[in-house]
């Protein structure tokens, strides 16, 4: 197989995110290893995305420069939109995956669970307690808007719950991601009696149906 096939068969994503309030280059490659390199300049969010790579197999870069002399909210933010992005541009039309992933995660006391449909319809459920407002000098309540920002950029209705918090929020968060990267890691495998089918009835998923389709 010549070299450019492989690169065209490769499900890899790259996204550049720009804006006065954040810089932000991101790379996924779906069927990679969990290989990751992340800086983004908020160490708790950092390691939090290691997680998600690890655990689900997907290589992530990030490279983020953010006004984190105001707070952690656009850079948090805006990793999430670009990571989703990455992803769903690594999906294309999402033919032979398996669409749907779903994981019980338990950290410590904690123990949280995930669903996902990479539906190309995007819907965040977040059904998450939070006892500590802050992890690290980072407000907590901005996990919420990383995985809100995730779910819409990557096309995913995504439901994510803290079944039993157990009063230490660093697990509880740890938890949830590494129970969307085991979620996310199903979802994105290529179902080998799928061929290159794309999982709907309807024959595309989100987005404009092709001409002449009935919805």
């Amino acid at each position: 197989m010549a070299a450019d096939q492989r690169e065209t068969m490769m499900r890899i994503g790259t996204v550049e995110r720009v804006t006065r309030e954040t810089s932000i280059s991101v790379r996924v490659d779906l069927d990679g290893t969990g290989v990751y390199d992340v800086e983004t300049g908020v160490g708790f969010l950092d390691h939090m995305l290691e997680q998600l790579s690890r655990h689900s197999l997907i290589d992530l870069t990030v490279r983020a420069k953010g006004d984190t002399h105001i707070d952690a909210h656009h850079t948090t933010e805006d990793c999430g939109l670009a990571i989703g992005q990455a992803v769903a541009q690594a999906l294309g039309a999402r033919a032979g995956i398996r669409r749907y992933g779903d994981a019980l995660i338990p950290m410590d006391e904690s123990l949280a669970r995930c669903a996902i449909d990479l539906s190309n319809r995007p819907y965040l459920v977040w059904r998450v307690g939070l006892a500590a407002p802050t992890l690290g000098g980072m407000e907590t309540e901005l996990f919420r808007e990383w995985f809100q920002a995730f779910a819409q950029t990557c096309g995913a209705t995504l439901h994510m719950e803290s079944v039993h918090d157990g009063g230490n929020t660093h697990h509880v968060i740890e938890a949830c991601f590494k129970a969307l990267a085991r979620a996310l890691r199903a979802a994105v495998e290529i179902d080998p009696r799928a061929a290159a089918a794309v999982p709907s009835t309807k024959g595309v998923l989100g987005g404009s149906l092709p001409s002449g389709t009935a919805p």
